[in-house]
């Protein structure tokens, strides 16, 4: 099974993501963390389960209609490049 890989963009992501949310509601922003972090851990089991990135080479996971994890796979590890609000783009 492939690793499981975070690049600091991804976490700083994820960061930014919670301490906005945790601004108005701390126990959503934890709630929200666990959910992209649970669904996240999921992704080396089944990399090629979510949809076809918009960025060629990439997968998107849709945690919520809202949030969108990027990532990679490749044999050896899935990737997460990226943890964005759905209004982002990217790259």
């Amino acid at each position: 099974m492939p690793e499981l890989e975070w690049k600091a963009p991804a976490v700083a992501d994820l960061m930014a993501i919670v301490d906005y949310i945790s601004d108005d509601n701390p126990d959503a922003a934890l709630a929200l963390m666990e959910e992209i972090q649970g669904k996240v851990a999921q992704l080396p089991a089944h990399p090629k389960r979510c949809r076809p990135g918009r960025v060629e080479g990439t997968r998107e996971l849709v945690v919520r209609p809202n949030y969108i994890v990027v990532y990679a796979e490749t044999a050896e590890a899935v990737t997460v490049l990226r943890v964005l609000h759905a209004a982002q783009l990217w790259p």
